[in-house]
């Protein structure tokens, strides 16, 4: 299996308990969130990841090199901010099987690889990894209806709700028709799209899931991923 990760931000919100490095190199108990989450994409069977990079990239490159655990890492740099749908866009020319998992270098979750794979065989349609969260509002709700998300809430809204973890399972060929280069939203400007026209499917983890993305959550991963 094959996955992208997506490595390439600036980590602004972390700055005050993270500084000088890369948001994804952000120690957990003195190892870095990438070290960890490598060893998990390790132990769930990829053997080749693309790592799209930005800030800081010499950091996670000359921490890791070009393998670990098995896992052949390929690295791609942004010149310029592409947000996430560019920065999957520019990594897909480099991936070399027709699916790929996409994350997020800053996301922990311990997806259920086989039952989402079982899924995938069953029509290859874009699998979006779905979770309950206790407050939406951070995220912006998914909303089903038969195993299919059917719309998408902004953000801000509180309360409990199914959010996107940040995980996608897609063809390499989805991203093509835009140009490559060229920041765009990967879930503004792509998902919407493929949502009007009922393509996108929904897998509802429920493995444990952890954004180090602001000081608050960075902190409680401190102690959720103290044996991983």
């Amino acid at each position: 299996m094959e996955a992208i990760i997506l490595a390439g931000g600036f980590g602004t919100r972390l700055k005050k308990v993270v500084n000088n490095l890369p948001k994804p190199m952000a120690p957990i108990n003195g190892r870095p969130f990438l070290e960890i989450l490598l060893n998990l994409l390790s132990n769930k069977g990829f053997s080749r990841v693309i790592i799209s990079l930005g800030f800081m990239a010499e950091k996670i490159i000359n921490y890791f090199g070009n393998t670990f655990k098995g896992i052949e890492i390929k690295y791609i740099i942004e010149e310029t901010p592409l947000g996430t749908g560019g920065a999957v866009r520019l990594c897909i020319n480099s991936c070399m099987q027709k699916e790929v998992f996409v994350f997020n270098g800053d996301t922990f979750i311990d997806i259920e690889i086989e039952n989402i794979i079982n899924q995938w065989n069953r029509n290859q349609n874009l699998i979006v990894v779905g979770k309950y969260v206790s407050d939406a509002s951070r995220y912006g709700r998914l909303f089903t209806d038969n195993n299919r998300i059917i719309s998408l809430e902004e953000k801000k809204i509180s309360g409990q709700g199914l959010i996107s973890a940040g995980c996608y399972l897609m063809t390499t060929d989805k991203l093509l028709r835009f140009p490559i280069n060229k920041p765009f939203s990967i879930e503004k400007d792509y998902l919407i799209t493929e949502i009007l026209q009922s393509n996108v499917a929904i897998f509802i983890t429920k493995g444990l899931f952890i954004d180090i993305g602001i000081p608050e959550d960075y902190l409680k991963a401190q102690k959720l991923l103290t044996n991983l």
